[in-house]
């Protein structure tokens, strides 16, 4: 499982994003987020059911066609720069997105469950989300070359190659053996189940919502950092190493979750402190003009605010039965891509108006939230 996200992490693009798509791809940055949210609404619309899907046909064969589709997308999505192309490339990229969301960390956590290690759960899921960073830590730069040397568009086209390599490992995972409440359990009844359980747990709702809203608007951090830097002049040469040093330091902040608490004290306190420094510092990447405190700020609020939503997951998790894993998080998921695909145009139309502006209300909301949550120190358990 850690090799096969690690080579779907190798997104080569990741360091130039806006720049793929407003240079190569032709189109404005108001329209790379309507395409965004186009995305994400379908990753949205296909979260739950591919995630009753993982949970009923098995979740190795979910993540091998999950990354089949991923390669099958980048390919579809450079064949031209086209808008509409550029929307069955989303298609394609969110259905495969949408198969992985929940499944992998499901069968993670269930293989932990079979092996009588589940106490594990926050290292080994930390671990898993440092893969991740790893991966694009070493892409970003990369990227950066490729864009420089070879084009925009060969950032794209080659991430078909580590997204291959992780479809061959797809069929080298063994699946871990979970106990079914019903023999020959139906689609829809695996569906309605997952979802049920999800509404009726006071418990999971207050620590979804936290989860959710605060991971939104820290995630504009990475559409937003690179036009922002462009601004101020930063050569785009420069982004790969913006991006290499922010998700090292997700890394970092991933893989010592545990320490991190103990260091302020408490759970409820890292969760609160976390939020708030990134709500802090896009209120103050509005206010500056100075290029370095920019780079700074922004790998602060990637490094520190995107993280959280792994160490939500290992809080859920105990929530939450083995056989309704998938569909449960898959939920979670709809309503943080629901938000997101609401979020991105409106975004879209804020930086029309004013970049600062944006990056000051994206901070001020997330500041708000993080006061009015309703998670308590007895909700996060290991």
């Amino acid at each position: 499982m850690y090799a096969y996200k690690f080579f779907l992490s190798l997104f080569f693009v990741s360091a130039v994003l806006v720049p793929f798509f407003t240079d190569w791809g032709r189109i404005s940055f108001f329209q790379v987020m309507i395409l965004q949210s186009w995305f994400i609404l379908w990753e949205a619309v296909l979260k739950v059911p591919t995630g009753a899907i993982g949970d009923y046909i098995g979740r190795k064969s979910t993540l091998v066609i999950a990354a089949l589709l991923a390669v099958i997308g980048v390919l579809v999505y450079t064949s031209m720069p086209n808008f509409y192309v550029f929307m069955l490339g989303e298609f394609i990229l969110a259905l495969a997105l949408a198969m992985m969301s929940g499944t992998d960390e499901s069968m993670l956590y269930d293989s932990l469950v079979v092996s009588k290690r589940e106490k594990s759960s926050k290292k080994v899921l930390g671990r898993f989300g440092t893969i991740e960073m790893i991966g694009l830590v070493i892409a970003a730069p990369i990227g950066s070359s490729i864009a420089a040397t070879l084009g925009l568009r060969w950032t794209m086209i080659l991430a078909a190659i580590p997204f291959s390599i992780a479809f061959l490992i797809g069929f080298t995972l063994k699946e871990p053996v979970i106990r079914k409440t019903k023999e020959g359990v139906k689609y829809l009844e695996t569906l309605a189940k997952g979802v049920k359980h999800f509404y009726s747990h006071k418990i999971l709702r207050i620590l979804a919502f936290d989860s959710v809203t605060i991971a939104i608007l820290t995630f504009f951090i990475v559409w937003l950092f690179q036009p922002r830097l462009q601004q101020l002049d930063v050569p785009i040469g420069y982004f790969g190493i913006v991006v290499a040093i922010m998700t090292s330091l997700e890394a970092l902040v991933m893989s010592n979750f545990g320490w991190q608490e103990k260091l302020v004290g408490s759970k409820k306190r890292y969760l609160l402190l976390s939020a708030l420094t990134a709500g802090v510092g896009f209120i103050l990447l509005g206010l500056t003009s100075n290029a370095l405190f920019s780079v700074i700020l922004i790998i602060l609020i990637g490094g520190l605010g995107i993280p959280r939503y792994v160490l939500f997951s290992n809080y859920m998790n105990k929530y939450i039965k083995s056989s309704n894993r998938a569909t449960v998080l898959s939920t979670v998921g709809m309503f943080r891509s629901l938000g997101m695909a609401i979020a991105y145009p409106l975004v879209g139309l804020l930086t029309e108006w004013s970049f600062s502006y944006t990056f000051i209300i994206i901070g001020v909301l997330c500041v708000a939230i993080t006061l009015l949550s309703r998670v308590k120190e007895e909700h996060p358990i290991d």
